[in-house]
């Protein structure tokens, strides 16, 4: 009960949201339409219908194994480099297809960036951590290099903290820290969108609230996507939460998709209303 009263004062503090006028300001980025997620044989992911606002963070949430990671990564190919991996339906990003047999995939990874569980920076110094992308896409003048990495580490919140030893390896920050240097890494490539899975899991809470505080600054220029088992922070961070569940077959299902404050106080779907406030997952 305390969980629960603590997600919904956290939601109701929030500014109130009009869904119409919000879905009118903001164009849709991303959209998936009747998408299923195949490895192999195997239905990880069925039917899902999606539209991501740009401009916004859209949480993902639901009980572990219900497909919310393999649908994230579907939204910049990753799941391309799994094996028998395959899909059917649509996925969109700026009304274009994205499985188009025409698509550049190389393109779709810059244009959609991600950050992952744990923080993985490049047995590197942090200057390299966050030229490496710029450099494979051909930036090499030195001057353009320097800017590229000073605007990330701005906009990720960490030149501050490393401005004076931007040749010191990357590994010797804290958790963090390094997380804001994955993000700037991806930030540095210029993409359009952030997909983020579970980027605070592996964190203190001191570095999860400055992480939290990063996106919604980010949010400015940058669509995000994230994936949380975290209530308070979905709630916290996104104006957009999608519910998954798994359904008998152990194929991943989206069952509810609004606005977060609904989500959270007024859901439609009675599995919703158990799993955020902790009845069950």
């Amino acid at each position: 009960m305390e969980n629960s009263l603590a997600i919904k004062t956290t939601v109701l503090a929030q500014p109130q949201v009009n869904e119409a006028v919000r879905v009118a300001e903001n164009a849709i980025k991303m959209s998936a339409q009747n998408l299923s997620i195949y490895y192999r044989a195997f239905r990880a992911v069925a039917d899902v219908t999606l539209s991501i606002q740009s401009n916004a963070i859209t949480a993902i949430i639901g009980p572990s194994g219900c497909g919310k990671s393999t649908l994230l990564r579907t939204f910049n190919r990753m799941n391309d480099l799994v094996p028998g991996s395959h899909i059917e339906g649509e996925v969109m990003l700026d009304g274009q297809p994205l499985f188009d047999s025409n698509i550049d995939v190389v393109d779709v990874r810059r244009r959609v960036g991600m950050v992952f569980q744990r923080p993985n920076p490049f047995p590197k110094s942090i200057y390299d951590n966050v030229a490496y992308g710029p450099r494979l896409y051909s930036v090499t003048r030195k001057s353009d290099l320097n800017h590229l990495v000073e605007k990330s580490l701005r906009a990720a919140s960490l030149w501050e903290d490393v401005k004076d030893k931007l040749n010191q390896s990357g590994m010797a920050l804290s958790g963090g820290q390094q997380q804001r240097l994955c993000i700037a890494r991806a930030l540095a490539v210029e993409p359009e969108v952030l997909l983020m899975d579970e980027p605070c899991s592996a964190l203190d809470p001191v570095a999860t609230l400055k992480i939290e505080e990063l996106m919604q600054d980010l949010k400015s220029t940058y669509t995000i996507v994230i994936v949380t088992h975290n209530m308070q922070q979905a709630a916290r961070v996104s104006d957009y939460t999608a519910m998954m569940m798994m359904r008998p077959d152990r194929a991943g299902e989206m069952i509810e998709f609004d606005v977060t404050q609904k989500i959270f106080t007024l859901p439609k779907d009675q599995r919703t209303e158990d799993y955020v406030t902790g009845r069950f997952g």
